[in-house]
């Protein structure tokens, strides 16, 4: 059976030490998927104008934030690199049309390594990233994921991580007039569950307009985009889909994930 693609919320960095709902959820799944030959793993914190690959033959854990506590840049996330598979991809990409490059000098962004400490723990499977086009379109990341819908076929789990919703003036400004769990990430996050569970491709390549509070979830919609690449990436199969609740952090970050292409028997992890 080929494996299902996922759209991870990794939130804030300190999800990594934090790691709330959604970090034993990923565990779970992680130790109940059929075990991967390899990851490829498209972050919006590595953002390119075209597409490029890495393909070092080691790869660095990269702290690319600032202001967090010191425990966080002491973490390392040593999984093996792949750079046969960085060929096999970026062959399949010129397939499709698509030039890539190989990148045999970048290290794994924290958007790739910290949702990866909860799903893959023991760092024991070959993980290499994918850069995501600087390119505001939704339909772009969906062509994109859908010219790599064949690796899933080929033991390889396709990871995009992002952020369901990422407003970060709200989080930085720590909601000092407000209290609680703000309700337009819930709303937000419900919306686009209701889309992914009804099959409305259509509605979510336009959420923009059509999704409630769009624009405050994301006053730019980089963390918003890999779920379309997760989508492509899942090819025909989409539909079997399954939600990953992982709640609300920070008052305004939902931490929600989804499975794509499912298959029978991989229910979601959310107990």
């Amino acid at each position: 059976m080929p494996l299902p693609t996922l759209f991870i919320s990794h939130g804030s960095p300190m999800f990594a030490v934090e790691p709330g709902l959604l970090g034993p959820r990923l565990g779970e799944l992680g130790r109940r998927l059929p075990r991967p030959r390899a990851a490829v793993v498209l972050s919006p914190h590595w953002m390119t104008r075209g597409v490029r690959v890495q393909s070092g033959a080691a790869l660095d854990t990269v702290h690319d934030f600032g202001g967090f506590p010191r425990e966080l840049y002491s973490l390392q996330y040593p999984a093996p690199a792949a750079p046969a598979l960085a060929a096999e991809v970026i062959a399949t990409l010129a397939h499709h049309g698509i030039e890539a490059i190989a990148d045999a000098g970048r290290g794994r962004d924290h958007g790739a390594w910290v949702p990866l400490m909860h799903l893959f723990p023991e760092a024991d499977v070959p993980v290499i990233q994918i850069s995501q086009p600087a390119v505001p379109s939704p339909l772009a990341l969906l062509e994109l994921g859908q010219a790599l819908a064949t690796l899933r076929e080929q033991d390889i789990l396709f990871v995009a991580s992002g952020s369901l919703t990422h407003n970060l003036h709200e989080v930085f400004a720590e909601h000092a007039a407000q209290s609680g769990v703000e309700a337009y990430a819930s709303t937000f996050a419900d919306w686009v569950w209701k889309q992914i569970d009804e099959g409305a491709l259509g509605e979510l390549l336009d959420y923009r307009t059509k999704a409630p509070f769009a624009v405050r979830a994301h006053p730019t919609d980089e963390h918003f985009l890999p779920l379309f690449a997760a989508i492509g990436a899942a090819g025909k199969d989409w539909t079997q889909s399954a939600r990953i609740s992982g709640g609300i952090t920070h008052d305004v970050l939902a931490m929600d994930s989804f499975m794509f292409g499912t298959g029978p028997g991989l229910a979601p992890p959310n107990r």
